[in-house]
């Protein structure tokens, strides 16, 4: 719902932002009685959650000790204190794993919000003391997004590379049956049923109404939050914070009429995505130049940040990283628009693919995380930023290279338009690239050598749990590898990109928002990608962006509903 009619005059609580944390809050203080408005300056709503992979990372949930999996809290904090560091809040860090599951148990008991846990789902740094091969993954299920009626035009989609036939969604298991089509009946009957679905939603929605992943985790958390009778405006922009005798009791919008406050007697809760977009997030990533892209949201610019820092709150300092990373490919249309596709999990742990620098040399195992992909670009951005995936055509017919299509799918277009670069030689394809044919004639050579024998002697591809998650399991002897050698050859251009901002609002245990003393603000809290990462920038597993945002929205709501008690 827009903002034309301007609003409420007040709330228990509001709620700025309208993302997974955003919800969680919003739900969670609902429910519990609290007049809720949640506030959206977009025109649509789900902010960066909506086009995530909706996966949540919560160790000790109910689903994993129901299926005899890695439950132990013990496990996950000896693993989180060896990833984060010196750098780690341990108070938060302990709340986030004592309150993860009680968190996540109340909104599936009280909201419509589902999850299933992952059997197989590796964290990323499996060298490290208290790492889990599965447990601590959950992955929402999918959703009907017709239920959400009238709003469901209003929540954002995902961007156009991460969509089949322009406008139908799939999620990892989908994507595999996809790939097992042609091999598998199974998997041709499952890939037949969406289509028809597909088919017969266009005949009334301009897309598919199956959602998974993050539009999944959005449109049942915004189900729920409509039913509990919260109110979400979308469109208004929040223009300052209503702060009496040192305490935040509402905001003051822009609405069509002119500026008004809105009050709010329990608080203020900030959950407006981050800075990813802002025009001034280059002084936070060194090294990532002009090429760097993010995947957050355009309305994403720290506005929310600057607020609560006008009120005397103070923002992290000194993490690992500000960011959240992914490699990232861009398509430039004719028309100058820019399709970003952000290299997750569909590619680059992949048999038959590579990464290699401006010198034509490999540098990176391509099948670890995203964020470690990107860290490795970042240690030698002279040399490794950009950087080029490149691969022979059984690979690329196979599983595909970023936004270009495995067969059938023809991808004539992307070479047109300059995205996918073909050639019928490693020494041609790297003329186009713009690197020295010798070197990576030599490189293809010596990578080819070990792929054949299932080994990566230079960077271990495939040698750990989670690489060969990622790989293609009916592939030996090693699901990550086998050589660049079958003609033509393609390659694609990645640049640095990030998922999001992980510097955020310093908070205490409840989500309070804390001044430069250390002191909670009252009534001014901050959740999601507006909270400092718990995990000081670092990223241990899948999900552990949502699993806090979800927890600590949490314990927010329920800060808040302490809060109004005792003003009553």
């Amino acid at each position: 719902m827009q903002g034309q009619d301007n609003g409420p005059a007040a709330a228990d609580l509001i709620v700025l932002g309208s993302g997974a944390a955003g919800l969680a809050a919003a739900v969670t203080a609902s429910y519990h009685g609290l007049k809720v408005l949640v506030v959206e300056k977009e025109d649509r709503f789900g902010g960066a959650s909506a086009i995530s992979g909706g996966t949540i990372w919560i160790p000790g949930n109910r689903q994993a000790v129901g299926a005899k999996l890695d439950a132990s809290l013990t496990a996950a904090r000896t693993y989180l204190g060896n990833m984060i560091g010196n750098g780690i809040d341990q108070q938060l860090v302990d709340t986030f794993l004592a309150r993860g599951e009680e968190a996540l148990a109340f909104l599936e008991e009280k909201s419509e919000l589902k999850f299933k846990v992952r059997p197989v789902s590796p964290d990323y740094h499996m060298e490290l003391g208290g790492a889990s091969d599965g447990g601590r993954a959950l992955e929402v299920l999918e959703y009907d997004g017709s239920r959400l009626g009238e709003r469901f035009g209003e929540l954002r989609k995902p961007p156009e590379g991460m969509l089949l036939f322009g406008g139908m969604m799939v999620n990892r298991a989908d994507i595999q049956h996809f790939l097992n089509a042609r091999r598998s009946w199974a998997s041709l009957r499952h890939c037949l049923k969406l289509l028809i679905r597909y088919a017969g939603d266009r005949l009334r929605h301009d897309r598919g109404t199956r959602l998974v992943v993050g539009n999944a985790l959005i449109a049942r958390l915004a189900r729920s939050a409509f039913d509990l009778g919260v109110d979400l405006r979308l469109g208004l922009k929040t223009k300052a914070l209503i702060e009496e005798r040192g305490e935040i009791r509402g905001i003051v919008v822009d609405t069509p009429s002119g500026v008004r406050e809105i009050r709010a007697r329990a608080g203020v809760i900030f959950a407006t995505g981050g800075f990813g977009a802002s025009s001034e997030a280059g002084r936070w990533r060194p090294g990532t130049g002009s090429s760097h892209r993010s995947m957050s949201p355009a309305g994403n610019i720290g506005d929310g940040l600057e607020l609560a820092a006008s009120a005397g709150a103070v923002l992290g300092q000194d993490l690992v990283s500000n960011f959240y990373w992914a490699p990232v490919s861009v398509l430039t249309h004719e028309d100058g628009r820019e399709e970003k596709f952000p290299h997750l999990v569909t590619d680059r742990a992949k048999p038959g693919l590579i990464a290699v620098n401006r010198l034509g040399r490999r540098f990176v195992n391509e099948a670890d995380s995203y964020h470690r992909f990107v860290l490795a670009m970042l240690a030698d951005p002279e040399a490794n930023s950009p950087c080029h995936l490149i691969c022979d055509s059984r690979a690329i017919g196979a599983y595909g290279l970023g936004l270009a299509r495995p067969s059938p799918a023809s991808n004539a277009a992307l070479i047109r338009q300059g995205y996918l670069l073909k050639a019928d030689s490693i020494e041609a394809l790297a003329r186009q690239i713009g690197i020295a044919p010798q070197a990576l004639r030599e490189t293809v050579g010596r990578y080819n050598a070990g792929a054949v024998r299932g080994d990566d002697p230079e960077f271990g591809k495939g040698s750990s749990s989670y690489n060969r998650s990622m790989g293609d399991a009916a592939h030996g002897p090693n699901p990550c590898l086998a050589p660049v050698a079958q003609a033509p050859f393609y390659a694609v251009k990645l640049v640095t990109g990030d998922l999001g901002s992980a510097r955020g609002i310093r908070t205490d245990a409840h989500a309070r928002a804390l001044d430069a003393a250390g002191a909670p603000i009252p009534g001014l809290y901050a959740v999601g990608n507006d909270m400092n990462s718990i995990m000081n920038g670092t990223y241990p597993g899948p999900g552990i962006t949502l699993g806090p945002a979800l927890t600590f929205g949490y314990i927010a709501a329920l800060d808040a509903v302490d809060r109004m008690k005792q003003l009553r």
